[in-house]
This record gives C-alpha cells, structure tokens and sequence, in this order.
C-alpha cells in the first residue's frame, strides 16, 4: 500500500517507494485530529480535510501526491468491503426502489444534466463535459451518514444515502470507462450496444460478487479461526475487486455484492460470534485508517494557484452538481417512494444536500489519459467541486438538520431501548447458563452463582425500565406499538411459509400480505408520531431528568 503514496523534494522528480515514514506521519496527524474532534465540534473527515489544507499551504510536509492506483486498488476495496460487512439485507431490501433508481437512473441523469450545463455555460468540450459529469455523479456522504447516526436520525433514511453511496459508485465508474472509450479510443456510439455493455458490465460485477462471497461462505463454515478468517474476508475483498477487473467487468459491484452475500450469509453460518466480533473490529479500524488517509490526502492535494486559475469553471462546476442532484432527487423521488415505503419531503431536502463528492471523483479525474486536451483542468475542476461539497454542503448539514427539526428524539426514547437490549442480552445469557447445566458442563454451585449474579442485573434493569414508563407513558405506548409491528412481521413469514408450502393460494397470499402491509405501514407512521410528541412533550427536559429517577 505504501508503495503508492509518492511525494515530491524540491527540485526533485516524484519517485515511487517505501516511505514508511510518510505513512506515520499521516497516522499520527489522524490521530491528532481524532482526539481534537472530541472537543470540536466538528465532522471527523471535513476536520481532516481542513487539515490536510492547512499542511498543505504550510509545506509542513514534503508535497505527497494522490494516484488513482492508490485509491482505486488499495483504498477503494476496503472501503467498500466494510460498508457492504455490515449492510443489513433486510434494510436493503425494503428499500431497494430508491436505492435502485438513485444509483443506475440517478447517476445517468446526473451526468447529462451536468455534462449539458458545462458544455453550453462553461464552454467544455462535449465529450470532456460528460466524463466530468460521470465521475463527479459519484457520492461519497461519509461524513454526513456518521452525523446522521451520532444525531439518531431514521435509519432508513440513513440507509438511503450509504445504499445509494455504494451502489452509485460502480454505475459511474461504468459510465465513465464507456464515455472515455467513446471519447478517447473514438468507439462508434449506439444506444443499444452502449445500454447493453452497461448492462453487462454491472450484472457481470453481480455474479462475480455472489460465485466469490458464496465461496468464501462455504470455505468459512470448515473452520473456526478469527485470524484466519480475517484473512480470508481480506481476499475476498481485494480478490473479488481484482477478479473483476480481468473479466472486465464492475470491481465496485462485485466488492459490493460479495460484501452483501458474506456479511449477510456466510457470518452467519460459517462464523463463530467470537469470530464475527474480530473481523468487525478488523474491517473497523480498517476503514478508520483508509478514511483518515484519504480525506488527509484530498486536503493535501489542493493547489491553490491552480484552484484561483480555473475558478470561474469551478463555479459553473458546483451550480452544475447541485442543479443535476436537484433534477434527480426532486425528480426521481416521487416514482420511487411508495404508499409502504415513502420518501418524505424533509428526507428528500437532506438527500439533496447531503450528497457530497470524495475520492472516488479524484481518482477518476487523475486516471485520465496525460494525453486528454483538457485533463488538468478537469482535474482542477474536480478537486475544487469536491472540496466545495466537503467544506460547504459537510459543514451546513447538520444546521440543516436543525432546521427541518430532524434532530435526535427524546434521550429518554434512546436510554429505554439500551435498558430492554441489555435485558434481552441477560436473559440470553441466562438461557445459555441453563443450557450449560442441562448438558452438564458447569456444576450445579457455580450455576446457582452465575445465575444470581445474572439475575441482581436484570432485577436493576427492570426498574429502570420501570421508572422510565412512569416518567412518560408514550414509552409504553411505543413498546406496544413496536411489539404489534413485530407481530404482523412474524405473522407475515408465517404466510408466506405456508404459501410456499402449497397450504395457502397465491391469491389469498397477495390479499392478506397486503393487508399485512398496510397494518404496518400504519404502526411506522404511528411509532413516527409517537417519537415526535415524545421529543416536545413536558418530560422531554433531557438527560438529566432520566437520571433523576
């Protein structure tokens, strides 16, 4: 990895090498800005960017140059595999129509949009106005799904902008690969024959992704050893990426979808909990170190001579993405909300302005031909929209958040649904205690032990519990609400059991799901009002007023 990062001496020429110590001092200032932010408040990632400028401008450090191979071979892959491990396929699922359209059309339309404003307003050459497009489409909302999470707001939301995140990044390194054909190579263009190769290339990256994750599933249920499982999954992110690559087809869906397949499937089956929770801490502070490089290196990259010569361009370029993210999240959204599954306006505001730009963009910019007529300028271009989106759209976000009253509900909502997880968490424990003493392999004495150690906690949590349905009625009125929800979803597989099992007909089946469904849908819109009477309620004075009690 360290191969790739590359810096510059004056008067010298850039070298490739092993600069380990590069490598230290770029953790070490992370880790600075790590410890900084626990009294800032401010995003992790736009903190680092800001410091990567900061060192820049300085020269505090010898000029440290990005290369696509850097982030697309060595970075991107991790990225990727770590956000695809822990993608619940549930949420997916009942969300895959926004994320679908977002993603494949989304991008499409963005790239025009953007690709038409910069060649007739900022007299781009056509075919360089559509590469632009293509790779600034790409998202790269890191900073703004860890505020999202820190303020509590709606997962599903949530999943939204990381699902349309990670799927969005293969279609437009796609588009891209097909533009640059058209525009470098000069390939003949045909509707068919380009929508077919599109086609193509991302159901190729599909199949890749599955053959992989369910080989890596099956090798995973032969064994049960955290370091070598590790190891494995590490394969099979790079490997799946690489894999992709030479059958030339997306390397981005193929990590994607083989992170889906393992994460979802293979940990399951293949995976002891021990070893679950040391590939989790893995891929973790994997993905800390490789987004501490690489928003360290985006600030590091600027060149502000460069930036002032091309700024009426970047100007048009930042009009540009926020005029083609309107088209397609104001415009698309209303085909791909749904009665059981809808995009509210306040979420679409957020998917508008929280659709932010990253390395991927740069990456793309500088693995441009050193022949392309305007390759320095898109590349200035591109960095500058990036950091416009970074610093500008990174930092206003949660304003906004503030703003459309989107902020976390009542602490004491939150603090409830700790108490009742560590509950279920004891009780687990407790029925793994019996099952001990039923096979014999713990004494009788240090089961009665355990089991009163276990049984003060849980007593302690149900008064908490306790105190909080006296401190706010709603609470309960949620948990009955939820339960019910629970119900009518238990209820639902059961049908569905029985329709695949011939009991029901698939015409009883489609009328009671949907009923089913409906039921549903009305408890979320119920739980949604609940949550918000419980945040402005006369109870709602804090943290401090659950402690009290």
């Amino acid at each position: 990895m360290i191969g790739n990062l590359r810096y510059r001496k004056v008067d010298e020429q850039v070298q490739p090498g092993f600069h380990i110590d590069i490598l230290v001092v770029l953790l070490l200032v992370a880790s600075a800005v790590a410890i900084a932010v626990k009294w800032v408040k401010l995003p992790y990632s736009i903190a680092l960017v800001m410091v990567g400028l900061v060192i820049g401008v300085c020269h505090v450090l010898p000029a440290i140059e990005m290369t696509p191979e850097l982030i697309l071979v060595v970075f991107l892959p991790a990225l990727l595999f770590e956000a695809s491990w822990n993608l619940e396929l549930g949420a997916l699922r009942g969300n895959w129509l926004p994320i679908s359209t977002l993603a494949s059309v989304g991008v499409v339309v963005s790239m025009l949009a953007i690709g038409v404003i910069m060649h007739f307003w900022g007299g781009v050459n056509l075919g360089a106005a559509f590469l632009f497009g293509a790779m600034i489409s790409a998202t790269d909302p890191i900073s703004v799904i860890a505020l999202f999470r820190k303020m509590g707001i709606d997962k599903r939301m949530t999943m939204l902008l990381e699902g349309e995140s990670l799927f969005n990044d293969g279609t437009a390194v796609v588009l891209f690969k097909l533009v640059l054909a058209l525009v470098v190579v000069g390939a003949g263009f045909s509707v068919p024959a380009t929508v077919g190769s599109f086609l193509m290339v991302i159901a190729g990256g599909v199949l890749v992704g599955l053959v992989l994750g369910y080989a890596a599933s099956q090798i995973t249920s032969y064994f049960d050893d955290h370091l070598l499982e590790i190891t494995l999954t590490t394969i099979l992110a790079y490997g799946s990426y690489l894999v992709a690559e030479q059958l030339k087809v997306s390397p981005v869906i193929a990590v994607v979808t083989a992170g889906i397949y393992l994460g979802n499937y293979g940990s399951r089956i293949g995976m002891s909990a021990t070893t679950r929770l040391a590939v989790n801490s893995f891929w973790e502070y994997a993905a800390f170190v490789v987004n501490s490089l690489v928003f360290l290196l985006i600030g590091l990259q600027v060149k502000f001579e460069l930036l002032v010569k091309y700024l009426p361009l970047i100007g048009i370029g930042i009009v540009s993405i926020l005029v083609a993210r309107l088209i397609v999240v104001y415009g698309l959204c209303p085909f791909a909300s749904t009665r059981l599954s809808p995009i509210p306006w306040t979420w679409r505001h957020l998917l508008f302005w929280g659709a932010l730009r990253g390395s991927l963009c740069m990456a793309l910019a500088l693995s441009l031909p050193l022949s392309f007529p305007a390759r320095e300028s898109i590349i200035i271009i591109t960095f500058g929209v990036v950091l416009f989106t970074l610093l500008v759209q990174g930092l206003t976000i949660e304003p906004l958040v503030t703003w459309l009253k989107m902020e976390k509900a009542d602490p004491r909502l939150s603090k409830y649904q700790a108490l009742k997880t560590e509950l279920m968490i004891q009780g687990n424990a407790m029925s793994f205690l019996k099952s001990l003493l039923k096979s014999e392999a713990i004494s009788r004495p240090a089961f009665e032990q355990l089991t009163n150690e276990i049984g003060i906690v849980q007593e302690e949590l149900r008064r908490q519990i306790a105190s909080l349905h006296l401190a706010d009625v709603s609470i309960q009125e949620m948990e009955v609400n939820e339960t019910r929800k629970r119900i009518l979803e238990v209820s639902k597989d059961y049908l569905i059991r029985l329709a695949r099992e011939g009991v029901v007909s698939d015409e009883i089946l489609q009328k009671l799901r949907t009923d089913i469904d409906c039921q549903i849908y009305e408890l979320v819109q119920k739980a949604d009002s609940l949550v918000q009477e419980s945040a402005h309620s006369e109870f709602g004075a804090g943290p401090a007023s659950v402690e009290g009690k």
